[in-house]
């Protein structure tokens, strides 16, 4: 992943964001340790303190232990938290915004439906090429 140095969020804020996504993705499974501040500093070329508020951001939320003088660990709970946070946050917020834009273009409940049920296929039949 890509930094976007020219992105109003903060970068340590889209490091955190990008750890979330590895745990969403489950390629940071539970219980298992998590990058430190000085990996992820060389990853995306940034300062540790910097790589280091992403990760506290996730040990703030509870995603993320320590253990003393191993690191930190992603929380048996952390996926699922993610899931619903991002349900509520981003989701819930693109759902508002495209019912009121299908409002203001006098689209119907159940032209809607039909523009999501054809999209869901379009992503599966992208998923699966």
């Amino acid at each position: 992943m890509l930094l976007d140095t020219d992105s109003l969020k903060p970068i340590y804020v889209q490091i955190a964001e990008w750890l979330e996504m590895e745990i969403l993705n489950g390629n940071i499974a539970s219980d298992e340790k998590m990058y430190s501040q000085y990996q992820l500093a060389d990853m995306f070329n940034v300062n540790p303190a910097t790589a280091a508020k992403g990760l506290n951001i996730l040990a703030d939320e509870k995603l993320l232990y320590k253990k003393r003088g191993l690191g930190m660990f992603v929380s048996s709970h952390a996926r699922e938290a993610i899931r619903s946070k991002r349900i509520k946050r981003n989701l819930k917020q693109l759902v508002l915004e495209l019912v009121a834009e299908a409002k203001r273009l006098n689209v119907s409940k159940d032209d809607l439906i039909k523009m999501l049920v054809a999209a869901e296929l379009q992503a599966k039949e992208e998923g699966a090429q």
